[in-house]
């Protein structure tokens, strides 16, 4: 198999990162921020459309805060900005000054040369349009530059419709624990069903196509086992709706679930991982279980995401009058207070905590890696 390039790597890097965020406006900030990235520009936003056609919001990098204070209000959509969303089409300009689309910039704007725009089209319709300016090894943008983001628009576009989706879920959700007569409960689940069910479907489908267009066998390899993640999660949907436990939970105990799951990890990111599961304590957690096991995969993803980790160690065990679940890694650490909150997980994991009635807590650094730690009342 051919070496894939080191943008490639970066594309195939950007596309598993924007797969894991499960929030819009993570996913949004992250579409610019690796758009920036990828290319080397030294300045990047993202606006989303609005109903009526303008910018409704709009997410910068490279701009500081004080910058946008001096700025003022944010573009309506109007000079080079207002031709991609009128054109529908990826502009590339070597000087903006000298494009008769150009309408110049407010005052207190930093001066900008290059441009790059590209539009983000989810489920058929423009969501909203990448803007790229100054690349800063270059005085304009390549081809190449042009082609990455636009494979980039294309990924952005699935992981905003899977944010769209989660989202969704997470209100159904919400409606369910609020809700307790039957029918609203038969009809949630409905609607669970026939709307994103059927959505995660037509990603799973959008990707699968794109696998079969694709050159490099690596991406399209990548590209399969995303779809089989959605695949895993469609399962799991159609489990909850007919009250049954996660799909990994249906003819195992939860300490047998959880060894499955780190053997997956350990042969999918090489990470070696050991296994320490008091079966008395995983019995114990009865009803909890399917979180716990959304615990551990989320845990795990963020090891094999963040962590360039050899080993690894899952454990769950007592503690008292709680039942203990930890994952630490030998990797190159990170600052939690700054991490906390940036779209990695971590918030993820103490939301879930919380709802078992729990605690997570992380500890971190370059010298002990990082070990997430959970506490949940047995």
């Amino acid at each position: 198999m051919r070496r894939i390039s080191d943008r490639n790597e970066k594309l195939i890097e950007a596309g598993l990162v924007l797969a894991s965020e499960l929030s819009l406006s993570p996913v949004l900030q992250r579409i610019v921020e690796l758009a920036a990235e990828i290319t080397k520009a030294r300045y990047g936003a993202l606006g989303v459309l609005g109903p009526e056609g303008g910018i409704s919001e709009f997410l910068t990098v490279g701009v500081s805060d004080e910058e946008r204070r001096a700025i003022g209000d944010p573009p309506r959509g109007e000079g080079l900005l207002g031709a991609v969303i009128r054109e529908g089409l990826p502009i590339r300009i070597r000087e903006i000054a000298s494009d008769p689309r150009s309408s110049g910039f407010p005052h207190n704007h930093p001066a900008m040369h290059s441009f790059l725009g590209v539009p983000i089209n989810a489920r058929g319709k423009v969501f909203g349009n990448i803007y790229l300016t100054d690349k800063r090894d270059a005085a304009e943008f390549s081809d190449e530059d042009q082609r990455d983001v636009e494979i980039l628009a294309t990924q952005a576009g699935v992981a905003v419709e899977n944010a769209r989706i989660y989202e969704q879920l997470a209100e159904a959700q919400d409606q369910l624990r609020r809700l307790a007569v039957m029918e609203d409960r038969e009809r949630i689940a409905k609607d669970l069903h026939d709307g994103a069910i059927q959505a995660l479907f037509a990603v799973g489908m959008g990707l699968q196509g794109s696998a079969a267009l694709s050159r490099d066998e690596e991406i399209a390899r990548r590209i399969e086992s995303a779809t089989d993640d959605i695949d895993r999660v469609i399962r799991d949907l159609r489990n909850y709706i007919f009250g049954l436990r996660p799909g990994v939970l249906a003819d195992r105990q939860l300490a047998q679930a959880l060894e499955e799951i780190a053997r997956d990890f350990e042969r999918q990111t090489g990470v070696v991982t050991a296994v320490e599961i008091d079966p008395a304590v995983a019995a114990e957690l009865g009803s909890g279980a399917g979180d716990v096991i959304q615990l551990t995969r989320e845990a795990l993803s963020n090891v094999g995401r963040h962590a360039d980790a050899a080993t690894c160690r899952l454990s769950l065990r007592r503690g008292g009058d709680t039942a203990l679940l930890e994952i630490d890694d030998d990797g190159s650490g990170f600052d939690v207070e700054t991490a906390m909150g940036t779209g990695n997980g971590l918030s993820n994991l103490e939301d879930r905590a919380d709802s078992l009635g729990g605690k997570a807590t992380i500890d971190s650094s370059p010298a002990d890696g990082t070990t997430v730690r959970i506490r949940i009342p047995l």
